[in-house]
């Protein structure tokens, strides 16, 4: 999936996300949603490798599992960056945020591998 698909279902995600989580996480507008996505791609691709080789032996240690704890702290960064129109309540939210998206872009991203 390209870039912009992936900010495009991710903007998505974080509007229906932001409804059903509505006192936890909040999005002002499509607009913030689809900034926001875009602004994770970004943080994806420049800091996360760093957080990625830094923590591989507590990650390995927990067979993977620490990436979740990853993802939501770079999910978490960029509600920081965004502003506050983009808002999680704790780190508890921004993982179980990143935890949602990351079984969304698994099942989208089988279709990929035929």
């Amino acid at each position: 999936m390209g870039f912009w698909k992936k900010a495009a279902v991710n903007s998505l995600v974080f509007i229906a996300l932001a409804y059903f989580m509505a006192p936890s996480f909040y999005v002002h507008s499509l607009w913030t949603a689809f900034w926001a996505s875009i602004v994770l791609g970004i943080v994806n691709f420049l800091i996360k490798p760093v957080f990625l080789i830094l923590s591989f032996p507590i990650t390995l240690l927990t067979f993977g599992l620490f990436s979740f704890v990853i993802n939501g702290f770079m999910l978490y960064l960029t509600s920081w960056l965004v502003g506050p129109g983009f808002h999680f309540t704790s780190y508890g939210t921004a993982f179980l945020v990143a935890l949602i998206m990351s079984i969304v872009h698994m099942f989208l991203s089988r279709d990929d591998v035929h």
